[in-house]
């Protein structure tokens, strides 16, 4: 697999002369751990991140909200083309402790892989629909387990015990709610 397969995009970014408030307003709003900080013509110089980001606001004696993020960066940057193998990133990511890693094609910002880029494709999405409907499920019967879940192909089976017709329905009208839920079936396990 490579960093084409996986990578975000289009990528967020930021100029060098981006004020650290605008940047950090970026990383909050879209949940990024950094952001690539490009010149004019898409040139990587380095990654505006969360601690330096804390650097700016709370490193000091009065808050740096309103200087270019070129002052507070990190740089210099790895950058890995789109044909990077996604293990050597993630090797990479672990020895360097990396949360960001821009991608790059000419020498171009094209994308950015995250940790949670690298890790998506460890999951098969009948996985990650079956733990969301176990959460939901969970928080609906007060943190106790009363109901198994079994997801294949976007068809959810959930097993156990159901107090009434009308829990059944609320049960099966949460696993609906779940993106990926292709269809819900209940089985009442019978206590003997």
């Amino acid at each position: 697999m490579y960093a084409r397969e996986i990578m975000s995009r289009p990528a967020i970014r930021v100029g060098p002369h981006t004020p650290v408030r605008e940047a950090t307003a970026l990383l909050i709003e879209h949940g990024f751990a950094a952001l690539p900080v490009v010149t004019a013509d898409e040139q990587v110089i380095g990654l505006f991140t969360e601690g330096d980001a804390l650097r700016g606001g709370f490193g000091g004696e009065s808050p740096e909200l309103d200087v270019p993020v070129e002052r507070l960066m990190t740089s210099p940057v790895d950058v890995v083309t789109m044909d990077t193998d996604v293990a050597h990133i993630a090797r990479s990511m672990l020895h360097d402790r990396l949360r960001c890693v821009p991608v790059v094609e000419d020498g171009a910002l094209v994308g950015v892989i995250s940790r949670r880029d690298v890790l998506r494709p460890m999951v098969r999405h009948d996985d990650a629909i079956a733990a969301q409907l176990r959460a939901l499920l969970r928080d609906y019967s007060g943190h106790r387990h009363r109901w198994a879940v079994d997801v294949v192909g976007g068809v959810v089976t959930i097993d156990g015990d159901f107090s009434d017709e009308a829990e059944r329905r609320v049960v099966s009208a949460l696993a609906r709610t779940v993106t990926g839920v292709k269809r819900v079936d209940l089985v009442q396990v019978i206590a003997r």
